[in-house]
């Protein structure tokens, strides 16, 4: 019997490439092809899917993550593979903390996605070591320390100093101790540039907790 995939993805383009590879093995047959994760538990819920090739940021706010994390509470038969081109490093410990099978950087292919197919249906869980290493500014994201992550995140989401502090466990002074710690390493020039930067680099990714 054939392995029925649901891709779920809002990027044509990436769409497109995963239809191509499931049309090019006999293997696997393309159960439905969706741009959005609001309704990709509501597809697994049919019958029929046994593999899902999920992205994590959809156009319309919708979230591959939160997604995944139902169908697998739901469905945990049903394999998935989260798929992304931003480098994110939350992205790859929620997956893993959701409990799904595999991880495929779009950018970095390590592994070809139809390996990873394979491997994942035979039971596999194929993940990198390590989100893609990302600059900004005058720093690379390995330059920076868990918990200045953490700030830097948090600065993004457009938090106040007294708001990271509440949400980071940590006094104002430490949180304004790590933002001078951040705009040192990086060579900007103020907080805004900060988390605007973050974002645009990919190193953050608002809305995604």
């Amino acid at each position: 019997m054939p392995i029925n995939v649901l891709i779920v993805d809002d990027q044509t383009v990436s769409r497109q490439l995963f239809e191509t590879i499931i049309a090019s093995s006999d293997r696997y047959r393309l159960a439905a092809s969706i741009e959005t994760a609001r309704v990709a538990d509501a597809w697994c819920a049919r019958g029929g899917v046994d593999l899902v090739l999920m992205d994590v940021v959809m156009s319309d706010g919708s979230n591959g993550l939160d997604s995944a994390a139902r169908i697998k509470q739901s469905y945990p038969g049903i394999k998935i593979v989260i798929v992304t081109s931003l480098p994110d490093a939350l992205f790859l410990k929620r997956a893993r903390e959701i409990g799904v099978d595999s991880f495929w950087y779009k950018e970095v292919q390590a592994v070809p996605m139809l390996e990873v197919m394979d491997r994942t249906m035979a039971g596999e869980h194929i993940f990198p070591d390590a989100a893609p290493v990302t600059e900004l500014g005058l720093a690379k994201s390995t330059d920076l320390t868990e918990r200045e992550q953490e700030v830097l995140r948090l600065l993004a989401e457009g938090l106040t100093d007294r708001e990271i502090a509440d949400a980071a466990c940590l006094s104002v002074t430490t949180v304004r101790y790590h933002i001078g710690n951040l705009i040192s390493k990086t060579g900007l020039s103020s907080r805004t540039e900060l988390a605007v930067g973050a974002v645009l680099s990919g190193i953050t990714t608002p809305g995604i907790k």
